[in-house]
């Protein structure tokens, strides 16, 4: 294995699914802020919006993931393409 290759800040970091509370916990770099406490020990803490325990491709559930209000941006969008479209 070739050395000095890794990261320094390469550590255990608990990514949480904020759409069902589900916590990973893995190693990473990623740069957090906050952090969470998991069986008494204190982790980095990344949010992230959807996970394997909340993506319909694994639950076999189908449902609409509109974080940031992503859809009503599209649709505004276009409506704003096919009013200039029509004039």
């Amino acid at each position: 294995m070739k050395q000095h290759i890794h990261p320094d800040n390469y550590r255990l970091v608990a990514f949480k699914d904020m759409s069902n509370d589900h916590v990973i916990i893995t190693r990473s770099t990623v740069y957090t802020r906050e952090t969470i406490t998991v069986d008494g020990i204190e982790y980095p803490l990344s949010k992230i919006e959807i996970s394997n325990t909340s993506h319909p491709f694994y639950t076999g559930k189908m449902k609409l993931v509109d974080t940031a209000g992503r859809v009503d941006k599209f649709r505004n969008r276009y409506k704003k393409f096919e009013k200039n479209k029509t004039e």
